[in-house]
């Protein structure tokens, strides 16, 4: 299979309630002006930056059932998760865990870590 930017992420499989955040790039200068490092912009407690891809979401349990006429199919059910692709996502740094892939940064950030979201469309 051939990565291009439309398939890019499809053979990632995010589990439960993570959700994939690409950062965004921090200003490198303060309101006053001065230019800051990337190590000083990197080190703040929220971050942001645009959901790329959540997983199924909160696990229900399943009632442990012997009845014969029930089907084996879709016994995981799954809480939706409120962030959906494309909603820019503000984070605690310390819920989240950085990973390289492809030469790029991302952050598998648990929903519980989110502070708030934006997103373009009415809710």
């Amino acid at each position: 299979m051939r990565i291009t930017a439309e398939n890019r992420f499809k053979k990632l499989i995010v589990i439960g309630d993570r959700i994939l955040i690409k950062p965004q790039k921090p200003d490198e200068r303060t309101a006053s002006g001065l230019y800051l490092p990337p190590g000083v912009q990197e080190k703040e407690k929220v971050q942001q930056g645009y959901v790329i891809k959540t997983g199924p979401g909160y696990a229900i349990p399943v009632a442990v059932d012997d009845e014969p006429w029930k089907s084996d199919e879709d016994q995981v059910k799954y809480v939706p998760l409120q962030a959906k692709e494309g909603d820019l996502a503000i984070f605690l740094l310390s819920g989240a865990t950085e990973i390289m892939y492809e030469n790029d940064k991302y952050f598998i950030v648990p929903q519980s870590a989110i502070l708030m979201l934006e997103r373009e469309e009415d809710l």
